[in-house]
């Protein structure tokens, strides 16, 4: 199997659900008659429904949850971020999957929200060495990882086609292992000098500038975007042998769903 022969996904969790970047089979970027798209699904269900059964997704979500969270996350995490320097921060440790689960309600108030990341942390605390809580930023995507979660537990066919990734890691090793020189971000606040560099790079993978600056769909951000851009380089790689897996090889989580970043 060749990138040339499979639809290729990357894709990035969002405010309105999944923001998706697609390459059809035999195209390239550059190929103004069979260019890149980019959509948004309202889940990822949904998403996987809308692409090939043999597509292989690459995705900025944490894939396979540990029963118990040791410190420095669950293997790929440790192997990371020493290959991201002053990025490294943007790689956080994942908790326990009974954290995950500690609270799946659909959350219609602030202190409802805020009651649950409470009930979150202290299930986290206990299933931690040593102990610690869920930051508000984890809780956040925490539904975004159950999705994708239940459906590699649902579908065990699916662990050969949906990946997880991580920007920063991807982007360093689209960089030749040299991580990014400035933060996409500052204070929560797009850094445009740090997309600036990123879409240079991607612009050096194949990608049309034009694309890259088109506004995202409604729904999504704009670093959404542009990691679900670089996550979709990542899907090529890892379908063409040339990504590699942290760590290699992949561990297993306890309903056996492999647990890597890929690059």
């Amino acid at each position: 199997m060749t990138p040339a022969k499979v639809v290729l996904v990357g894709a990035d969790g969002c405010k309105a659900g999944w923001i998706a970047v697609l390459r059809e089979p035999g195209s390239t970027p550059r190929n103004p008659d069979a260019a890149p798209s980019v959509d948004v699904f309202p889940t990822f269900a949904a998403l996987l429904a809308a692409i090939p059964d043999d597509a292989v997704v690459a995705v900025d979500m944490p894939i396979g949850l540990p029963e118990f969270s040791q410190k420095g996350g669950r293997g790929p995490e440790a192997q990371v971020r020493p290959l991201l320097g002053a990025r490294q921060s943007s790689v956080f440790s994942i908790p326990s999957r009974a954290a995950l689960y500690a609270d799946t309600g659909d959350f219609t108030t602030t202190e409802a929200w805020y009651a649950a990341h409470l009930r979150a942390s202290d299930v986290a605390r206990t299933t931690s060495d040593p102990p610690r809580g869920v930051s508000i930023q984890a809780f956040g995507i925490f539904s975004k990882i159950r999705e994708i979660d239940a459906l590699l537990i649902a579908r065990p066919e699916l662990r050969g086609r949906v990946f997880e990734s991580h920007p920063e890691v991807a982007f360093c090793r689209l960089n030749g292992d040299r991580a990014m020189l400035l933060p996409k971000k500052i204070k929560g606040s797009v850094n445009p000098a740090g997309m600036a560099e990123r879409k240079a790079l991607l612009c050096r993978h194949g990608y049309d500038m034009d694309f890259l600056d088109q506004p995202p769909p409604r729904g999504a951000a704009a670093d959404d975007f542009l990691d679900a851009a670089a996550m979709m380089l990542i899907a090529g790689r890892i379908v063409g042998g040339k990504a590699k897996p942290f760590p290699n090889p992949p561990l297993a989580d306890g309903f056996g769903i492999p647990v890597a970043i890929w690059a």
